[in-house]
């Protein structure tokens, strides 16, 4: 049962009786109309059960845009149900009118719409509507809450979608540019000429040569369909939260803008995502369009409070491709982590693969060595460059064993992971 500002305006003029006629009578008197009010108001009310409640919601809503979600109410009994209801989405649902009215007859049904503004990604849920249903006088209401489960999966906003027109433009200016094509580099077969001294004499084409009665070469290009695979650490490390979001979810947008950018350029994308175990994979055999298999499998990770095995991605970077790829490791530069878990097995990586190691850096640490004015502030500032140094020693370690490292800030390391990969390509390591 609930009450409304109706009945407690009404006790509170009741005040006005028992000082009028001071004395128990009056008010016990007062008291006992108030409840016989109450009672008729509840025995007049139609009951909530009588609801019949279905969602009709959307598959899904890009973070910051705004969904709305169908409410069909349906009034199964023979009176008329006035009241409200509110819907029970979780806070960071950002429910603009959770709290609406009703007014169904019997036998009837009517459609109320919810609008949502997510202000998290990943899985939301509503599990019950809560229903009231007031009687004529508006006094009281009966109240039940109702299952009625529903599910919004919001996706990664994937705002460095800004930068992946202008580096398609460079990515096609680069299969266009005859420097690409090396001679004596890569397995496609471009095109036969003439052979000149120097030439490696393996790749004199002996039918072409017989044809022609002069010797003749083949030229060979890199391939155009090379496999690149991501893979983004879910562990602790990307708990961290770094300017407006946390590691994760920049992680998330750099492995965005670089699945995009070789997939425009032909190449096969795979994505893992892993911490103790695989969290989420999307396969570049699978059907249907990439962006949204990306997207889909990205949402509802979450970032897990453990360590993470980095033993698993050799493994799993095998069962996806026995051939050369670019293996882009998406995780943090922190030198425990690095040199305990990364660290070991990264020769497996580079010995058959072009490894790239993507992490986020704090902006504020920057900030935080540069002010040394108090007491305070030099100490946070020795702590600034004591992490600087570190991550710049985890990076000399890591190029010095072969691989690449892109350690940037959250709004620069997606346009930058994908200008190291142009400049892979065009140096034909891909």
């Amino acid at each position: 049962m609930a009450i409304s500002g109706r009945l407690v305006f009404l006790a509170a003029a009741g005040t006005v009786a028992v000082l009028l006629f001071p004395g128990s009578t009056a008010i016990w008197l007062w008291l006992l109309l108030l409840t016989a009010a109450v009672a008729a108001d509840l025995l007049a009310a139609a009951p909530p059960g009588a609801l019949l409640l279905a969602r009709a919601e959307p598959a899904g809503v890009r973070l910051g845009e705004t969904a709305e979600v169908e409410l069909t109410i349906t009034n199964t009994g023979p009176r008329m149900l006035r009241g409200s209801f509110r819907d029970g989405w979780q806070p960071s649902a950002g429910a603009l009118n959770p709290v609406q009215r009703l007014q169904i007859p019997g036998r009837e049904t009517r459609r109320f719409t919810v609008t949502l503004t997510p202000e998290r990604r990943g899985e939301l849920d509503s599990k019950t509507v809560a229903v009231r249903s007031f009687g004529p006088l508006g006094l009281a209401a009966r109240q039940q809450t109702l299952p009625c489960p529903a599910k919004l999966r919001v996706l990664p906003p994937f705002h460095a979608k800004a930068h992946l027109p202008s580096k398609l433009r460079r990515l096609r200016e680069l299969d266009g540019n005859a420097s690409v094509q090396l001679r004596g580099a890569g397995t496609e077969f471009d095109s036969l000429r003439d052979y000149v001294r120097g030439d490696d004499v393996r790749s004199i084409d002996w039918r072409a040569t017989a044809r022609r009665r002069d010797t003749v070469v083949r030229t060979w290009r890199p391939e155009r369909d090379r496999r690149v695979i991501l893979a983004l650490d879910t562990s602790r490390t990307s708990a961290a939260r770094i300017g407006e979001e946390p590691r994760l979810d920049t992680g998330i947008e750099a492995a965005l803008l670089l699945a995009m950018l070789a997939h425009g350029g032909a190449d096969r994308v795979d994505f893992l995502a892993f911490d103790r175990r695989i969290r989420a994979r999307v396969r570049s055999a699978g059907k249907g369009n990439l962006l949204h298999q990306l997207v889909t499998a990205m949402a509802p990770l979450e970032a897990e409070l453990i360590e993470a095995d980095f033993s698993l991605v050799p493994g799993a970077v095998q069962s996806v491709s026995a051939h050369r790829s670019l293996v882009v490791l998406i995780t943090a530069l922190d030198s425990g982590a690095i040199e305990e878990g990364l660290l070991p097995v990264l020769p497996q990586l580079l010995d058959k693969h072009v490894v790239v190691i993507a992490s986020v850096r704090d902006p504020e640490l920057e900030d935080l060595r540069r002010h040394r004015d108090t007491a305070t502030e030099a100490f946070r500032a020795a702590a600034a460059e004591r992490a600087l140094l570190d991550r710049a020693a985890v990076t000399a370690q890591l190029r010095s064993m072969g691989a690449e490292v892109v350690d940037e800030t959250p709004h620069e390391l997606p346009p930058r992971l994908a200008d190291l990969y142009l400049r892979l390509k065009a140096t034909g390591r891909l």
